[in-house]
């Protein structure tokens, strides 16, 4: 593989390295499947709870605004920190065994089930204009992030969780596991739309 230096696309830009170049997809990906899902609904699907204690469609996207909120500045530390130390490395990338275990639990096909912390929890009266906005927003944040994270040692480089300062988790885990996270709730709000009692 191709040095740091000499890693350089015609245009003058540092192509990003594989693990980061396929998180950018992802991001893309979620962003393209979510406008997918709100363009085919209306307002009154867009807030349907299938039970009272349940999440709507607009709540479980909201969920994901609400977690890009209280992640990318932890993001941002975590990078600029890296940054500051010269915490390079080339790739490959490998996820550590609890890094694996942690992405596996979080995505759709997943069967562990995990309670919403008080911090990701989504507003109620959120709008389906603003929460769709924010979402596709989100995506590029993240994926500014990812930007700004090529180059950094994905494996070494931690970010402390907006949950508890105690869990930390390398950057390249945490980024995967955001996507996963994504995903699964995007699949959680498709079988609200295909559930029998669902506005037709």
């Amino acid at each position: 593989m191709l040095a740091l230096e000499d890693r350089v696309a015609s245009a003058g830009v540092v192509a990003l390295v594989p693990e980061v170049d396929d998180l950018r997809h992802q991001f893309e990906q979620i962003s393209a499947d979510a406008d997918a899902l709100v363009l085919t609904l209306r307002d009154d699907q867009f807030t349907w709870r299938p039970a009272p204690d349940a999440w709507s469609i607009g709540e479980c996207l909201d969920h994901l605004n609400a977690a890009a909120r209280a992640y990318l500045p932890r993001l941002d530390d975590g990078i600029e920190d890296a940054l500051r130390r010269r915490t390079r490395a080339d790739g490959p990338f490998k996820l550590s065994w609890a890094g694996r275990l942690l992405l596996r639990s979080s995505e759709p096909t997943s069967r562990v089930r995990f309670k919403s912390p008080k911090v990701f929890q989504p507003t109620p009266d959120g709008s389906r204009h603003e929460v769709v906005t924010s979402l596709r927003a989100y995506q590029l944040e993240y994926i500014k992030r990812l930007r700004r994270a090529n180059g950094l040692d994905l494996s070494r480089v931690r970010v402390v969780s907006p949950v508890s300062k105690w869990l930390r988790f390398s950057l390249g885990t945490l980024f995967a596991v955001i996507a996963a996270h994504e995903r699964r709730h995007l699949s959680q709000a498709r079988r609200i739309a295909a559930m029998p009692g669902f506005p037709r």
